[in-house]
């Protein structure tokens, strides 16, 4: 349902309006003018994060409906070909991420862009698989979910309110009553990405042997740290949920899963980390205000419920493992001033979506709806037809519109 922005005492903080220039000219046009703002969406959308601290809203469990698997050259698998099983290491597993470095690496081009594409070839193979069940009214969409993304937007969005460093560019088009997001690189991101310097090379490369350290191809397997590392490869689980009166569609990659067969996805999955040794309390109190908050809101989204950390010393070297229920971490922040919140992330978070159902009206796969975002900033928009921000591919538009011409 679209939602009009009135101003009641909390949303006339929370949203801001351009006034209209013109309405200065005479009190009747300015009577006009407020008239017509009553049902203008908002204009941008303010990340303080005091608006919102308000109750957690309802979040429901996430419920795996799919997954998918990208080999080495990035060729999507409609099944789970490349899940990886976690094997517990030692507590002191002394493993050597810089290992293999050189010699046994293959990294993916991440100059190379895929917005959506994985995610919506799962779309075209599994529509049946999207639950619809749960609508209190028959759907505007024909998906029958309001929005269809990568979890990793999501975890921007929701870490927005305690970011200070990096903004964000979201791509939003609605193509049949369901709005799609992907990201845009921003050119501060561009710029990083270029000028990494060897040392952040490697130690991107830290995490994923970390990967190869704790986990097994099969079942009843052991790791291989002497094989190959590849950063094409990849499993992905596809989940649906709700966030209040949002239904969500969204994919997000997953390390590995636990052995037991008798723990149903996503309750399986666990997500593997590494971070630098803590030593001093400052160092342990960043730990906690910032890496924790980054940890809980990508497990948290799709429901990943345990993240098992490395800890490694300046070379690369893991001296201990931790392991974090992710339903706890909140209880573990409690102490440190100032800190994060849940609930603010999550309010923030719907409040973005309604934002964007406000704003994203036109049914139009070559529409861009170009959301921006700067720290100490307010969410703003721009527009944009027929442009390089159109994301939508033509095989997927024509797929799904032949598909709904044939059910009719």
């Amino acid at each position: 349902m679209a939602q009009s922005y009135r101003r009641d005492p909390h949303h006339d903080s929370v949203y801001k309006r351009s006034r209209d220039p013109s309405s200065d000219l005479n009190s009747d046009k300015r009577h006009r003018a407020s008239d017509e703002a009553q049902h203008r969406p908002a204009e941008t959308l303010s990340a303080h994060r005091q608006l919102y601290e308000r109750n957690f809203p309802l979040y429901k469990q996430p419920v795996e409906v799919g997954f998918f698997s990208l080999d080495s050259h990035r060729n999507f698998f409609n099944d789970q070909r490349k899940l990886r099983y976690y094997v517990e290491p030692r507590q002191s597993p002394d493993f050597n991420l810089r290992d293999g470095y050189t010699n046994r690496f293959v990294k993916r081009d991440d100059g190379v862009k895929e917005k959506l594409d994985h995610m919506l070839k799962w779309i075209l193979a599994n529509r049946d698989k999207i639950k619809t069940r749960d609508q209190t009214s028959s759907s505007s969409s024909a998906l029958g979910v309001d929005f269809v993304t990568w979890r990793g937007h999501l975890t921007k969005v929701l870490t927005t309110p305690y970011e200070t460093q990096e903004g964000w560019m979201l791509a939003a088009s609605k193509f049949r009553g369901t709005i799609y997001i992907s990201e845009v690189e921003t050119e501060a991101a561009r710029a990083n990405r270029v000028t990494r310097s060897e040392r952040q090379e490697e130690m991107m490369y830290w995490g994923y042997k970390f990967e190869q350290y704790t986990c097994a191809d099969d079942v009843n397997g052991t790791p291989d740290p002497g094989g190959v590392v590849n950063t094409n490869e990849a499993f992905c689980t596809v989940v649906q949920t709700r966030l209040a009166d949002h239904k969500l569609l969204f994919s997000g990659e997953v390390d590995c899963r636990v052995r037991d067969d008798a723990v149903p996805a996503p309750g399986c999955y666990v997500e593997l980390k590494t971070s630098a040794e803590i030593c001093t309390p400052k160092q342990r109190s960043n730990f906690h205000r910032y890496k924790l908050l980054k940890w809980w809101a990508q497990s948290f989204l799709p429901g990943v419920p345990q993240i098992v950390a490395g800890f490694r010393d300046h070379d690369g070297i893991v001296v201990s493992i931790e392991t974090f229920q992710t339903s706890k971490i909140s209880q573990l922040i409690k102490n440190e001033q100032n800190c994060w919140k849940p609930t603010v992330c999550m309010n923030f978070c719907n409040d973005f979506l309604s934002f964007v159902k406000s704003v994203v009206k036109e049914d139009d796969p070559r529409l861009v709806y170009l959301l921006e975002w700067e720290p100490h900033r307010d969410v703003t928009y721009t527009v944009h037809r027929d442009s390089p921000f159109t994301f939508l591919p033509e095989w997927f538009v024509k797929d799904t519109r032949s598909h709904h011409s044939s059910h009719h």
